[in-house]
């Protein structure tokens, strides 16, 4: 047979360009992070295995929340990785290396040389194998520490009128806050009583502490490596805080003692925690520990995990730079975990980090991410912190707002090691304001438990707008919301009274118990199931102020569903009337 000249060309190109064109063996280097194949020629390195097989979220989105969700959130995670990491485990134990196996994402967590590297780059399962560095917490500017100096009222939960909240009965009961940070001292007067294992007596840790932490970081360049260099030691089956900031943390968002310190914006509520840093550093695997045990916490054993006892929302005060090993190749993966969880129904709030203030600050995990709820610092006179990191985030070339909304942050009075209090200056500060503020809101509507994006809105929303005469990226600071303050300064009575107006996803609209609207909050599509056998409906919407906003008449009802498309509207609280044979409902929706 006679090929043409360019058929002949083609094929020397192809085989020019791509020496394995002819061979058999599988291109496997491109896999690994080329820092990580430097390092491991001549060491054993901590590495991250990334699989292409991935559960799949979509079909978990738009279901209701609810248990029943995050159980089989959690099945099909689990049942993605006990089928598709078996293989890579294998080979693992065959190096004599340990390993950690990771649901939250398919990833694998090991160790070993440049030979074990190349052994699972090679199987067609992994995606990527990224380094597992270590990385160092930001910590807060601390200014004095107080005994019994003290306001009568802290003025960041003055500030975000946390108190008036109180006064309406609402104290945060009934919900859970975690924190992810460098432990927590559980029996601090101001949090002994908020922790969830604590019932006055006697302490329970089984789901309600994990520690991440089972090796010493050679980040500290300590003289010997030995366990007895952290205070708390590694792996601790009883919460330990090996260095302050979560205790600190923590307690801005749910602190409260018998003498007075009220210094906690939901001290009403409990609290769980998960150590992910040794001493201030953590490393990716550490955080993602943290985040999956959140997800479906386990005994102190790691063993059983039970999603019934997540909690409702997570606290964030730290941050993983690129300088120190969270790069755009493991973005992805860091931002995958954190939509897990949201997926699951958990709000995740992100202080924003300290590196202002200049724009374009925002530039770490997960502050950066569009599925947190990142908050900046503020002062008391409701200026913004010099230090607080600014948007819009370019690190990743998304140009994203943030940070989403601003609390106090400088100068702020909460808990720290041995029973004692603090003054100290951080967004560390800020996120927990918000966390605390989340728990109120579902404290006042646990119909909105799980509702994440309907929780973020109304948090935006009702924070109050700042303006600033700074700019950036050509979005000026006057812009509402703008990259400096985002929406604005949280204020807790107004997302507490906004939070109490929305209507539960199983509550009944009307008084004759006729129509239901499903889901509630609607996204695209209002759902309204009729209780008498119609055959069509007469539709009308107002808004918040009474505007009408839409009108349909003689809708069909299939089934006894009647659906009614309203993806132009915006997003808020609407009232809407069904007429049908001479009957009226009317009830509430909140669009989503």
């Amino acid at each position: 047979m006679r090929y043409p000249i360019y058929s002949i060309a083609i094929i020397l190109l192809l085989f020019t360009a791509n020496p394995t064109f002819w061979s058999n063996e599988p291109i496997w280097e491109h896999k690994v992070a080329p820092e990580l194949l430097d390092q491991a020629a001549n060491q054993e390195v901590e590495f991250l295995v990334y699989l292409h097989d991935q559960a799949s979220l979509d079909a978990f989105r738009q279901r209701p929340a609810g248990i029943q969700k995050k159980q089989q959130l959690l099945k099909a995670l689990r049942t993605t990785t006990q089928r598709t990491q078996a293989p890579l485990i294998d080979l693992i134990e065959a190096a004599g290396q340990p390993y950690r196996s990771f649901f939250i994402a398919n990833v694998i967590y090991t160790k070993g040389t440049i030979d074990l590297i190349t052994t699972l780059a090679k199987q067609e399962a992994v995606a990527t194998i990224q380094p597992n560095p270590w990385t160092k917490l930001q910590e807060p500017e601390v200014h004095r520490s107080l005994i019994d100096l003290r306001d009568p009222l802290e003025w960041g939960i003055d500030t975000i009128n946390a108190a008036l909240v109180w006064e309406l009965g609402n104290r945060g009961e009934g919900i859970v806050v975690g924190g992810q940070d460098t432990g927590v001292e559980w029996d601090h007067p101001a949090l002994i009583n908020q922790y969830r294992g604590w019932d006055g007596t006697t302490a329970e840790h089984n789901y309600n502490w994990h520690d991440a932490i089972s090796e010493i970081s050679l980040l500290h360049e300590d003289p010997v490596i030995s366990p007895e260099l952290n205070r708390c030691g590694l792996s601790t089956g009883i919460p330990c805080d090996d260095l302050f900031h979560g205790t600190y943390t923590i307690s801005i968002a749910v602190g409260d003692d018998e003498n007075g310190n009220q210094v906690g914006v939901a001290p009403g509520a409990k609290w769980i925690a998960c150590r992910n840093m040794e001493r201030g550093y953590g490393s990716p695997a550490s955080y993602i520990e943290c985040f999956e045990w959140f997800l479906a916490p386990t005994d102190t054993l790691g063993q059983n995990p039970d999603v019934a006892q997540a909690p409702h929302v997570l606290v964030n005060s730290w941050g993983c730079p690129e300088i120190e090993g969270c790069n755009p190749d493991n973005w992805a993966l860091m931002e995958q975990v954190i939509e897990t969880l949201r997926t699951s129904g958990i709000v995740v709030v992100n202080s924003a980090g300290n590196d202002g203030p200049g724009c374009n600050t925002i530039s770490k995990p997960s502050a950066m991410f569009k599925n947190t709820l990142t908050v900046g610092s503020t002062t008391r006179q409701d200026e913004i912190s010099g230090f607080s990191s600014r948007g819009l985030v370019t690190v990743d070339s998304s140009f994203r707002l943030k940070p989403n909304v601003v609390a106090p942050g400088s100068s702020i009075r909460a808990a720290t090691l041995n029973g004692g209090y603090t003054t100290a200056s951080g967004t560390s500060a800020a996120g927990p304001h918000v966390a605390g503020l989340v728990a109120l809101m579902l404290s006042a509507n646990p119909a909105l438990i799980g509702e994440v994006d309907l929780v973020e809105d109304l948090v935006e929303q009702t924070a109050i707008p700042l303006f600033s005469n700074d700019t950036c990226n050509l979005v000026p600071g006057t812009a509402h919301p703008n990259p400096i303050f985002g929406y604005g300064r949280v204020d807790a009575l107004a997302a507490v009274q906004a939070a109490m107006d929305v209507v539960s996803t199983t509550e009944r609209l009307s008084a004759n118990d006729q129509v239901l609207v499903f889901p509630n909050p609607v996204q695209s599509e209002a759902v309204f199931r009729v209780r008498e056998n119609l055959t069509q409906l007469d539709v009308v919407l107002f808004d918040g102020v009474g505007r009408q906003v839409y009108e349909a008449s003689d809708l069909g009802v299939v089934g006894g569903q009647c659906r009614v498309e309203i993806g132009h509207l915006s997003k808020g609280v609407y009232y809407f009337q069904i007429v049908a044979d001479g009957a009226i409902w009317v009830g509430k929706l909140v669009k989503g």
